[in-house]
Order: structure tokens, then C-alpha cells, then sequence
């Protein structure tokens, strides 16, 4: 009679080798799944069972020749019993019938099927497969390939290598799991199991992968720029701070990666990106991480207009060549589905261009509204429903109409261009109108995904910006970046892209904690 583990990813099978043994005392439950408080004693007494026979698993390794998916692409109908391969992964489906017995392994690229015969094994062999390995067991398996009567390929199975004992049962439904946060503080126990956890975070690794070759393929050089830093620049944020020992010097966590990237500009590197972390010693939400990853990227002899264009075919590069999205009938298309509403976000059509003076004036139906007094503006802005702080500045009322009311609702792809010059220091005021800079920040399924300016040159205006805000934010002015704007840099057109927030858009993630593989999250006690 088969027996059959199962996952909540489905079938699960775990084989291992063992080299020459005793028997063992302890044999497999009749049903894996049925995991009992005791098996992890259980499975330390297999693994004492191997050890006592001469074999330790933690010693031994395999040369694998495939991944999962690369070995079954080798299989062609002519050559069945041909092919050998060696292929290596942990065992996540364990079916025993008898004399032959069905299990899967997974690998990086997925899963592969495993045909173990007892008449090709010998009787000694078999019974060592049966009796000392367990879901969860990492084993390598060389073999041939051939295609069963169901269609699906699998390895006939030749000789069998235990090189990692799992000591611990992996979880029989990950949604019995009693804290929900365990799904990240034991990522590694998610990705065994859920295949859309590991699919996605894949698919956050291609995508990073192809921003790189994207941008070197414009010979854009990759750098690699200070994460201690002597003055948190580049971004109103309050950073982590620290001390270094040997040099008796304070240090903060860089909060962005701007400044130096600019000084790259300075010293003659034309297109200069870094793909980095940076560090926030803020609040946590769905949309923020105290550690993230940021795409910068600076163009000389650019401006704003130069980086809509480069993002622009950035993300439909992306869309294109990593997300591949096909129609009801299997024809590739340029739109993903947004996950809140479900709306098509639809990246091969133009995408909008607005200025966000007439997006609070659209918003609270008044086209005088920045010429309202403050008492005014806040009137107007309680009277839409927000909760305003009446120690809020000007430009902070405007601001948090625009990110409750208006940013949720841009789902397509918007460019808000000529935003306050006080949300930013470090972009060139707008000719025709000095209240504004020539920036703009990318709206994509209701969340800003690069904001990009015509970045400020002018060493004595960058001062002037710098010393406004100084006494509104806590941070201190890069002096040492002021000197180098006096050796002249050349206009240039920079922007940043949240890696993290790229990836909740194009996978559909519901968090940020879903597209980072270990997020930050409070000390609990075990």
C-alpha cells in the first residue's frame, strides 16, 4: 500500500544516502505527514544510526551536473535511458510502493521526480532509503531519464547520496504555523514549502539582475559608495547612528546613496548607478523597511525630461524580458494586473504627464489654492477628511493631500512633475515659476516608484537650499559636497528607484516584508 507525505505546497519527499549501515531501530511513521512531538528525537536517532554504521551524512557532498528544470529539458523521446544526470535538492515528496517508490526532490528552479527500484538498487540499498531518510533530507541522485506513463519526466535512480541530515520535521501546513510573522522569521522554512513565496523573491533577484545589465548595456558604470557616513545626506530621515572605535569618530548609516553618487559627477564619471542598501531609523509599514534597497542612477549632461525617458523603457524592459505577462490566450502584453484593485496597469500605452499644482487644484476644487493662507489651506484640508497638524509648515498640508487623497488613486503609470522646491534641496528651481523644481516623481498602482530631478549645480543656490532646511530637519549640512560642487559638476538628470516597492508592484505582493527575504521584525523571546 503507498504512503504519502504532503505539504501544504503539495507532495513532499525527502531522500538521503547512506553509506554502509547497521539496521536501524527506528523506523519511518506509517504516516510522514502525522509529525509527532517526537521526531526530532526520532531523527537523531537515525542520524546516530548512520554514524554508528560508519556514515556521517555532514561529511558527505555530491557534484550535482543539472538543475531541476535544465535536467528535464534534456529529455527527448529518442533518447529515453540515455541520458545520465546528477542532480542534487531536499527531499519534499516521499511515495513507497512496495519495491519501488516515487519522491521528489526541490532546487533552486523547482522540483524533479525520483524512481527508486529495489532491483536496480539491491535489497541492502533500498532498505536504507526506506528506513533512515525523511522529508526534509538533502540528498543527490544520479541517474537516467525517462518520461512515465503520466507524462512526467523523472530519474531512474542509479545510486543515492544522504549529504544533509534534517534534524527538525519541516511544518505540515504552513498556515497552522501559531505566529503569523513566522512566515519571515523562518523565511528559510517558507521557501521549502511555499512556491509563491520562493517564485516571488526569484523574481525580485532577475529583476535587480536586469536593471544591471539594462543600464550597462547604456554604459552606465556600476560604483559602489560609503555606507558609514560622517553626515546623513541626501534625504530628510532620521539615520542610525553609531561609533567607530579606532578612529574615535561618529558614524551614521547612510540614508541615502545622492551625494557621493554626485561627486562621481565631479570627478568625471558621466553615468555612474549603485544598487544599495540604505538606512532608516524610522517607522515600519506595509510600504517601509528600516533597511531597503535603492536603485540611484546620475546622467551627466541631462536633466528630469532625460530620466523619464530612461524609465520609461527601464520598466517596460522589465515588464517585457523578467515579468513576461501573456493574455487569455497565451500572447505576450505590456500590463500586469494591480493587486488592490485588480485594475490592469497598463505599461506599453503613453503615460500621463501632470503637474502637481493641478492635481491639488483638481483635488480640492479650488484653483487659488496656493495662494490660501495657512489657516485656510488647513480648513480646506479637514474639510476633505484629513487630520492636520497645526504645527505642520505650508507646503506639509499641500503635501498630505497629495499622498492620502491623490497619490492612492493614480493606478497607470504618472509622471507628477514641479513639485514644491521644498521637498527637496537638491533640484534646480523651475525657471517660470521658483516655487517649484523640475523634478518628478513616478506614480505606478498608487505608490511613488522614482522620484528624478534636473539636479542642483550651482554650489551657492545648493548652499541657500541646504541652509533652509537645516532648521526645519535634523541633520547636518555636507559641507565636503558643497566643496566639491565648487569644482564644477555638470548638469546631470538623477533618479532613485525603490527596489523593494519595484518589486511589490511587478510581483503583486501585498508587503514589503514579501520582497525582502528577511525583514526587520521586534526581539521576541523563545
Amino acid at each position: 500500500m503507498a504512503r504519502t507525505a504532503t505539504l501544504a505546497s503539495g507532495e513532499v519527499s525527502i531522500c538521503a544516502e547512506t553509506g554502509r549501515v547497521a539496521n536501524s531501530s527506528v523506523s519511518m511513521s506509517e504516516n510522514p505527514a502525522d509529525i509527532s512531538h517526537d521526531q526530532h528525537a526520532v531523527r537523531r536517532q537515525k542520524l546516530a544510526d548512520l554514524r554508528a554504521g560508519g556514515f556521517d551524512p555532514f561529511r558527505a557532498n555530491v557534484a550535482p551536473t543539472h538543475f531541476s528544470q535544465d535536467a528535464k529539458a534534456l529529455y527527448v523521446d529518442e533518447q529515453d535511458n540515455t541520458v545520465s544526470v546528477t542532480v542534487a535538492g531536499r527531499l519534499v515528496t516521499f511515495r513507497v510502493q512496495g519495491g519501488s517508490s516515487f519522491v521528489k526532490i526541490q532546487d533552486q528552479q523547482g522540483q524533479i521526480q525520483l524512481y527508486f527500484r529495489k532491483d536496480v538498487l539491491g535489497e541492502e540499498r533500498y532498505l536504507q532509503f526506506k528506513k533512515l531518510l525523511d522529508l526534509g533530507d538533502i540528498i543527490g541522485v544520479t541517474g537516467t531519464l525517462f518520461k512515465t506513463k503520466t507524462g512526467e519526466i523523472t530519474v531512474r535512480v542509479e545510486s543515492f547520496t544522504l549529504v544533509s541530515k534534517a534534524l527538525r520535521p519541516l511544518p505540515e501546513k504552513w498556515h497552522g504555523l501559531s505566529d503569523a510573522e513566522q512566515v519571515y522569521r523562518q523565511r528559510y522554512l517558507d521557501l521549502i514549502v511555499n512556491q509563491e513565496s520562493r517564485q516571488r523573491l526569484m523574481t525580485r533577484a532577475r529583476l535587480v539582475s536586469a536593471v544591471r545589465r539594462f543600464l550597462e548595456d547604456r554604459q552606465f558604470l556600476e560604483v559602489e559608495t560609503p555606507v558609514l557616513q560622517s553626515v546623513a545626506g541626501g534625504a530628510a530621515a532620521r539615520p542610525f547612528e553609531t561609533h567607530h572605535n579606532a578612529l574615535d569618530t561618529d558614524f551614521v548609516l547612510r540614508i541615502s546613496l545622492e551625494l557621493y553618487l554626485k561627486r562621481m559627477l565631479v570627478g568625471g564619471y558621466d553615468r555612474v548607478f549603485e544598487i544599495g542598501r540604505n538606512f532608516r531609523n524610522e517607522g515600519v509599514s506595509r510600504r517601509h523597511n528600516p533597511e531597503f534597497t535603492m536603485l540611484e542612477v546620475y546622467q551627466a549632461y541631462s536633466d528630469y525630461r532625460g530620466m523619464m525617458t530612461l524609465v520609461q523603457d527601464l520598466l517596460r524592459h522589465l515588464v517585457r524580458e523578467v515579468i513576461k505577462p501573456v493574455d487569455e490566450n497565451g500572447q505576450p502584453v505590456m500590463a500586469i494586473k494591480h493587486a488592490a484593485s485588480g485594475e490592469l496597469i497598463d505599461f506599453g500605452a503613453d503615460w500621463r504627464e501632470v503637474k502637481y499644482k493641478d492635481l491639488i487644484r483638481e483635488k480640492t476644487g479650488n484653483p487659488g489654492w496656493f495662494e490660501l493662507s495657512k489657516a485656510d489651506k488647513i480648513a480646506g484640508a479637514e474639510a476633505l477628511g484629513l487630520k492636520i497638524d497645526p504645527n505642520w509648515e505650508d507646503y506639509e498640508v499641500t503635501n498630505e493631500i497629495f499622498g492620502k487623497l491623490i497619490e492612492p488613486t493614480l493606478i497607470q503609470p504618472t509622471f507628477v512633475t514641479h513639485l514644491p522646491k521644498e521637498l527637496c534641496p537638491l533640484a534646480k528651481l523651475t525657471q517660470d515659476d521658483p516655487s517649484t523644481i523640475d523634478v518628478f516623481e513616478l506614480i505606478i498602482g498608487g505608490m511613488e516608484i522614482a522620484p528624478a530631478y534636473s539636479e542642483q549645480n550651482d554650489p551657492d543656490v545648493q548652499r541657500q537650499m541646504f541652509e533652509a532646511q537645516a532648521g526645519e530637519e535634523v541633520q547636518k549640512i555636507d559641507q565636503d559636497f558643497l566643496l566639491a560642487l565648487e569644482h564644477g559638476m555638470p548638469p546631470a538628470g538623477g533618479m532613485g528607484i525603490g527596489i523593494d516597492r519595484l518589486a511589490i508592484l511587478l510581483t503583486g505582493a501585498e508587503s514589503i516584508r514579501d520582497v525582502i527575504l528577511f525583514p526587520q521584525l521586534r526581539n521576541t523571546t523563545s
